[in-house]
């Protein structure tokens, strides 16, 4: 069974978050480690899914997919399942699982899950 996420108008973008991706960086001392590095900030709008078998099962798991959609921009084109969401005010962190783009290239849909591994 597909979920389908509806329109969303710009106005319901109320969310603010942030995108990160993993890099390497020096520590200082000579030596590179692997840390999430800060891509970009984005207004985002959640639909929270129901209904399905896999959802209900997630959701006894503690786990908790969301399509979390965000305006497209040059920023937020290279954003791959590799990358991870934080939600700015609640400091949640979302595994993204897979990346959707619009069929009309305004808007990015992002299937994250809250409650597993980053």
């Amino acid at each position: 069974m597909t979920t389908e996420v509806r329109a969303l108008p710009a106005g319901k973008l109320t969310e603010c978050v942030s995108l990160y991706r993993r890099g390497e960086l020096d520590d200082g001392y000579g030596n590179t480690v692997t840390d999430w590095i800060l891509q970009f900030d984005a207004a985002a709008g959640y639909t929270h899914l129901r209904g399905g078998e896999t959802v209900m099962a997630a959701r006894l798991t503690n786990r908790h997919p969301v399509v979390i959609r965000i305006r497209t921009s040059t920023a937020a084109r290279p954003v791959t399942a590799e990358w991870k969401l934080v939600d700015k005010r609640s400091l949640v962190e979302y595994a993204i699982k897979d990346v959707t783009h619009d069929v009309d290239r305004k808007y990015i849909d992002l299937l994250c899950e809250r409650g597993v591994a980053v």
